[in-house]
């Protein structure tokens, strides 16, 4: 088969497509990722053929925002995807503007520069399936255009799909005349343009391949595919420092790339947690972004500060991460069974780190709450506490029973044959 992948071009997105795609290209199948010119070179590094596509968008527009605005961007998931948290909290009307203001100021900043390019190249080289990042619609346009079988591919807790599924409830409920959708109004003309009828396949796929266990899934009532979360973190180098195993308890700090890298830095105060670690007989590993390195004034004697470290070289020898959960920090973590302290703040992370708490293999704290006093006090209680450990490995044991990338395939070959439409 002909297998395209495409997401908009973002790092921690496109690694968690990776796995999938080499999966696809050691089972024989000819697989590309579809990308803007400014992405090509990451989709190369990790092995993969890439074809550029469209122009580079601007969606991050923090040098027009102040950094209150930022901060507000940033806190917990806006409308309408809150509704997939607390249904019973949004309305028709929240949702409905919810939708308007993100399709006007991230969907379509995301997407209108690769569409027509994207489906262009589809048509060319006519796709048997095409996997999609959860906002890159321009993948499913592109697939409905050429005939393609085509799915999403979730990184974290599907709030996209279970708000969809509860706006398109509240939208039944609605007279004829007030039934508003922004996103029906947005993509409906492109089906219109490339030739097919619109569908809601255009939001959620004709099915979806998600990367959590059950303990921490959010479903909507769509077709699933689970797949065991395996870790790629781009180009990556093992320390001659990591190769023998710590004399002390480690205890690594990571707070993710997207903080420093689009907006001001980190929400938790990475000086406060450092110090208040500082006395403890343990020995801290810190990834912080040498933005953030300026920041520190000093460095307590049992941290060791570095940019960067490949994480599953480094999560295996810790007993506990300190960590923001984005999806591919907490899973890799959660792949090696150690308990975590999850300081979140960004779109799914608060509810991925609630869910992870409910399950009882770490604790959470908002990061805007972590001081120095409440972290110390979390991992005080991660070390000393035997069922936090306990339920680390039954998480383990559960990620470890999904299908790993290699044995969905033949999944993905059987849906393709169902959906593909040859004719068109």
């Amino acid at each position: 088969m002909r297998i395209l992948f495409t997401t908009y071009p973002d790092k921690t997105i496109f690694h968690a497509m990776v796995p999938l795609a080499w999966a696809l290209r050691t089972a024989g199948h000819e697989v590309r990722v579809a990308v803007q010119p400014k992405f090509v070179d990451v989709v190369t590094q990790a092995g993969l053929t890439a074809v550029s596509v469209g122009r580079d968008p601007s969606t991050w527009r923090l040098a027009e925002l102040n950094i209150e605005q930022v901060e507000a961007e940033r806190a917990g998931l806006p409308a309408p995807y809150d509704a997939a948290v607390d249904p019973a909290a949004v309305d028709w009307e929240t949702m409905r503007d919810g939708y308007a203001t993100l399709v006007e100021q991230w969907h379509q900043l995301d997407n209108f520069p690769m569409i027509a390019g994207l489906t262009d190249f589809a048509r060319s080289w006519r796709p048997d399936l095409v996997i999609w990042e959860s906002n890159t619609y321009a993948g499913g346009i592109a697939a409905e255009a050429c005939g393609a079988a085509h799915a999403r591919l979730v990184w974290s807790v599907d709030v996209f799909g279970v708000a969809r599924e509860h706006y398109l409830r509240l939208k039944a409920e609605r007279p004829e005349h007030d039934r508003a959708d922004p996103m029906v109004d947005w993509l409906g003309p492109y089906a219109r343009k490339y030739g097919f009828d619109f569908t809601e396949d255009l939001f959620t796929g004709q099915f979806t391949v998600h990367q959590l266990p059950a303990s921490l899934s959010m479903d909507a009532g769509l077709d699933y595919l689970p797949m065991r979360y395996v870790p790629y973190g781009g180009v990556a180098a093992v320390p001659k420092w990591l190769w023998s195993a710590p004399e002390r308890p480690r205890i690594a700090l990571t707070l993710g790339t997207t903080a420093t890298d689009r907006y001001a830095g980190y929400a938790a105060d990475v000086r406060d947690i450092l110090d208040s670690l500082a006395d403890l007989d343990v020995e801290v590993v810190a990834t912080i972004a040498e933005s953030a390195q300026q920041k520190l004034t000093s460095v307590p004697g049992n941290a060791r500060i570095v940019s960067w470290v490949p994480l599953h070289a480094l999560v295996p020898s810790c007993s506990v991460i300190i960590n923001h959960a984005g999806p591919g920090t907490f899973l890799t973590s959660a792949l090696h069974g150690v308990p975590q302290l999850t300081v979140p703040w960004d779109f799914d992370e608060p509810e991925l780190a609630r869910r992870a708490a409910a399950q009882g293999g770490s604790l959470t704290i908002r990061a805007d709450r972590a001081t120095g006093e409440s972290v110390r006090a979390g991992v005080l209680r991660l070390l000393g506490e035997p069922g936090f450990g306990e339920r680390a490995m039954s998480l383990r044991d559960e990620i470890r029973a999904l299908p790993t990338p290699n044995q969905l395939v033949p999944r993905l070959e059987e849906l393709t044959a169902k959906h593909r439409v040859a004719d068109r």
